[in-house]
């Protein structure tokens, strides 16, 4: 018997430490070469670790939520050499575990050895779809039937809203909502006027058990870096009122015609008009360094883009968002948004951002104080187009208007160049025809 100390192995350029923000295994625990045993978190990225021998699990490095540095113990084993020797085919199989691997410096996986015939359990079939319909009614009933319920339509919602939903007993397929997933807000609305008994609906008022939640994951490093950014950074946000008409029916017309290529929502929009004007405000594009009292003015527009999941905020970065036209935007955010969603985001594509813009699509409201994406200087926030009658000249016409906000940082971005710059982003976008001129 030996001891094999599992240490953390350097996980991201520059990272000292990372969190353990979930166990696989436990004291005790039979486990097997390249089995996942941890999940391990840095700079807003999860990494899956893989334990590199087989054995029985005697040491844990710590509970979920303690921080390990890198080099340190994450685990002990207690091996069996003559077992592994002996029996090689008792390795788990891992191809499912390789096409899951996120990280691109994944370890070579070894060649699976299949177990032998003795030991597969042989695959049970199901019985057929028709044995079971064509039992009359009444014996279905018999059998305990009638309390299954028919298999409910699948909805997206984050674990707060289904959570909230089962406690009103509301069914979340059939709440409306106009986004890809049901909110809170949408369950409200279903509340008062989509269930048809308003707040009388069952349960709605039955009180809830306190709970108390440790912060730890993502939701920790948002705390801190948004408590961190609110200390350090006196913020400052400037909000103006931008006509969206125009480019609104441009956006319905290059929809219309896109062929194969992604839809485009306003964003990519967004972000042309933002890369376009910044070289004439290059304080916005800009990184602050505390400690060395230096700001470093970027050339290139290295784009954050706030990203909600259901682990909390994330930001991916858009490299060289200067070089792209609104399609390749479109898949870029994309690709990056469903990365992020799936906890495939890769820790470079959450790091080193010069500017973000964050938007809280058709919840917008009317305005926002974004909190600025430290050590950044600059975060813009569109809000929500409404559409209202304004005047033109005598006339009362049909407008699309939406609030623009950014928020900076007043030790070196001053009221006058915010101002100035989303004049220049308005200029762009209300003739939008300029985001595409030479």
């Amino acid at each position: 018997m030996a001891r094999f100390t599992f240490r953390l192995p350097d996980i991201g350029e520059g990272i000292a430490e990372a969190e353990i923000v979930a166990w696989h295994v436990k004291v005790g625990d039979r486990i097997e070469e390249d089995q996942q045993v941890a999940d391990m978190m840095t700079d807003k990225a999860t990494v899956e670790m893989e334990s590199p021998v087989s054995g029985v699990v005697v040491e844990l490095a710590g509970e979920v939520g303690d921080q390990v540095a890198i080099g340190a113990s994450l685990m002990v084993v207690e091996t069996d050499e003559a077992v592994a020797e002996e029996a090689p085919v008792a390795e788990a199989p891992v191809a499912e575990a390789v096409e899951e691997q996120v990280e691109a410096e994944t370890p070579g996986v070894p060649e699976v050895v299949e177990a032998p015939a003795p030991v597969r359990a042989e695959p049970v079939e199901a019985p057929a779809p028709t044995e079971v319909i064509a039992q009359p009614f009444d014996k279905l009933r018999a059998n305990g039937a009638e309390e299954q319920a028919p298999a409910a339509k699948h909805v997206l919602a984050s674990p707060a809203v289904r959570a909230r939903a089962k406690d009103l007993g509301v069914d979340l397929s059939e709440v409306k909502h106009d986004g890809q997933h049901i909110r809170h807000a949408d369950l409200d609305a279903y509340l008062r006027y989509g269930s048809g008994q308003g707040y009388h609906a069952p349960h709605a008022s039955r009180a809830r058990e306190d709970e108390a939640v440790k912060v730890i994951g993502m939701r920790r490093r948002i705390a801190e870096n948004m408590a961190a950014a609110k200390r350090a950074i006196p913020h400052f946000t400037y909000v103006d009122e931008i006509d969206m008409t125009a480019l609104e029916a441009m956006r319905a017309d290059l929809n219309a015609n896109r062929g194969t290529r992604p839809k485009l929502t306003m964003l990519p929009f967004l972000i042309v008009a933002v890369c376009r004007t910044l070289p004439d405000f290059p304080m916005l594009n800009a990184r602050y360094d505390d400690e060395g009292g230096v700001v470093t003015r970027h050339g290139r527009v290295h784009m954050g883009m706030a990203t909600q999941t259901d682990a909390g905020l994330t930001v991916p970065v858009i490299r060289d968002a200067q070089d792209m036209n609104v399609w390749q935007l479109a898949s870029e955010i994309g690709r990056l948004a469903e990365a992020a969603r799936t906890g495939k985001i890769k820790s470079e594509e959450l790091q080193g951002g010069t500017i973000t813009i964050t938007s809280l699509g058709p919840l917008g409201g009317i305005a926002t104080t974004p909190v600025i994406n430290r050590p950044e200087v600059a975060i813009i926030g569109p809000n929500k187009i409404v559409e209202r009658p304004v005047f033109v000249g005598d006339d009362i016409v049909r407008a699309k208007l939406m609030n623009l906000s950014i928020s900076c940082d007043h030790r070196v971005v001053d009221g006058w160049d915010a101002a100035s710059y989303v004049q220049a982003l308005r200029k762009l976008l209300e003739t939008p025809v300029l985001l595409f001129a030479d």
